[in-house]
């Protein structure tokens, strides 16, 4: 699954809700009717609030997949409108959600050092002496760089900057991410 955006605040009344983009094409992944498969993030539960249902005290769960109605760009944040969507606390329930495509039929980037997540995640993490330090479980796209969420071979998890100092190979086809990193990183 390759994310191309998240779920931001509500917007208004109506269910109307802000998109963050996490992709460089988003004219052709948001347009009216695009499916977006939704990944409730790992820090909130999956039932996630009170909304407009026909039982009383029921819960929102948030839907395995979203459709698009339609979206507007204001300072270049989407403010979209989904399908069945259109009271403003089932918009809330969703903030933090996700939107992912399926990757399988992607296109590989044109720009050699441009990838996508899906493409990152297994690969084996080593040092530029050929030390294997562990795999990539995910990255995660935070406001400064991208972070690689690296699987340590002892246990645990350590976050690794997504930057050419640190990461100065992506070899896809040898399955393996070259790392040079300050010593004491892997060990916060």
């Amino acid at each position: 699954m390759l994310v191309v955006g998240q779920i931001g605040k509500p917007h208004g009344i109506r269910g109307e809700v802000t998109v963050v983009v996490r992709t460089d094409e988003p004219e052709e992944r948001f347009t009216a009717g695009s499916v977006f498969i939704t990944e409730v993030p790992r820090d909130r539960r999956v039932s996630a609030g009170p909304a407009a249902a026909p039982a009383p005290g029921a819960r929102f769960e948030v839907p395995k997949e979203l459709v698009l109605e339609s979206i507007r760009w204001h300072q270049g944040r989407g403010i979209a409108v989904f399908e069945g969507i259109h009271d403003r606390n089932v918009a809330e329930a969703l903030k933090g959600v996700y939107l992912q495509v399926d990757s399988a039929g992607l296109a590989p980037p044109e720009d050699p050092e441009e990838f996508h997540d899906h493409q990152l995640v297994g690969l084996r993490v080593e040092s530029v002496s050929g030390e294997e330090h562990g795999t990539v479980q995910r990255i995660e796209h935070a406001p400064a760089s991208d972070l690689i969420v690296l699987a340590k071979k002892d246990g645990g998890t350590a976050l690794i900057p997504f930057v050419t100092a640190m990461v100065p190979t992506v070899d896809l086809r040898g399955g393996r991410i070259v790392v040079d990193l300050p010593e004491g990183l892997l060990d916060l």
